[in-house]
């Protein structure tokens, strides 16, 4: 007695055409990321931007009505203009940014909260001045495109020794 029962041509090609387009109509799913990685990707984004020194790319990362709480900023910015404003400083500056530790929560399809440690580093005098901070920022969806809603940024503590 064989192990396997026998399967006549056309049930195993059946078989196999149901295996694969169930394959087929899983890609989709499988190459679409999540509310999760397209938040990441959003602060990866804002990353390169101000690494770039391009305060126009970091400004198309905020919502419309965003609100931001600058590293070295006295005040609240809020909305587009007053976004732009403090970052207009880094055209040409050569500043650098970059993520060292995050943690991710999300809230829903639609919203994302990524938290962590980056850190700057701003040319003061011709030289680098390493600027460690720590960042909330919370992304959200909206009309299809990820962006940032609230970012509240503010230098890291040392800790104590």
């Amino acid at each position: 007695m064989d192990a396997f029962p026998k399967v006549g041509l056309s049930e195993m090609t059946r078989s196999i055409r149901f295996v694969f387009m169930a394959l087929i109509l899983m890609i989709p799913a499988m190459a679409a990321a999540g509310p999760a990685e397209e938040a990441n990707a959003v602060v990866d984004r804002f990353s390169a931007a101000y690494t770039s020194n391009d305060p126009e790319a970091v400004v198309k990362l905020y919502s419309p009505d965003a609100i931001l709480l600058g590293t070295v900023s006295p005040v609240i910015s809020v909305g587009t203009e007053a976004i732009r404003k403090y970052f207009s400083m880094i055209k040409g500056s050569g500043n650098k940014n970059a993520i060292q530790e995050r943690h991710t929560i999300v809230l829903g399809d639609n919203a994302v909260v990524v938290t962590g440690f980056y850190e700057f580093t701003r040319m003061q005098e011709g030289k680098p001045v390493p600027g460690p901070s720590r960042f909330t920022m919370l992304i959200v969806k909206n009309g299809g495109e990820w962006h940032i809603a609230h970012h509240h940024s503010s230098p890291h503590v040392p800790p104590k020794k």
